[in-house]
């Protein structure tokens, strides 16, 4: 076996047998005393009411995967920032070369050809293009989901066709008891 493999071995072991541990002395230590009220649901500190098997408005996981893609794709800026100011502190030719050195292994780490001031404007200048590429993709994406209605929480009812009174009788309604 190669050292690596022995490594995440031992890593593997010594990270099930402490857990395996904070487990076992978890369940000796702490106290069994279940009563009714920590059987019930949590519901943020209120009073259940009805049953827990109603279907949530579609909406709430729509927003939340929305705040995520966009999120996600929030977090891809940083790392371009960072480059893109390495790179245009990069291009000022007033920088001493102990200066240029250490920006250089920033952006380009364990590289030892130290790109000269013309070739690090070239190359900010494809940053900021190509991020400016990928914030349009971002802003089509939105538009679509504003066009579609997605970011809005109540929704119009003019472009939906009217539902009849026969069709409303067919759909089952979930009745909660208020207690």
């Amino acid at each position: 076996m190669t050292a690596l493999v022995v490594c995440l071995l031992v890593f593997v072991t010594v990270g099930a047998m402490l857990l395996s541990a904070n487990l076992v002395v978890g369940w000796f230590v702490r106290p069994d005393k279940p009563t009714a009220e920590k059987g019930e649901a949590y519901e943020c500190g209120e009073e259940p009411v009805g049953p827990a098997w109603v279907q949530f408005d579609l909406r709430f996981y729509v927003v939340a995967l929305l705040f995520v893609i966009f999120d996600v794709e929030i977090a891809f800026f940083f790392p371009w920032a960072v480059v893109f100011g390495s790179a245009n502190q990069l291009a000022d030719p007033s920088l001493s070369e102990p200066q240029r050195v250490e920006i250089a292994n920033r952006l380009t780490p364990g590289q030892l050809r130290l790109p000269d001031a013309a070739a690090a404007q070239a190359f900010a200048q494809f940053a900021f293009f190509e991020m400016l590429v990928f914030f349009a993709i971002l802003l089509v994406g939105f538009a679509y989901l504003w066009k579609r209605g997605d970011l809005e929480w109540v929704r119009s009812l003019e472009s939906h066709e009217p539902v009849s009174v026969a069709e409303t009788a067919r759909v089952p309604h979930v009745e909660s008891e208020v207690v």
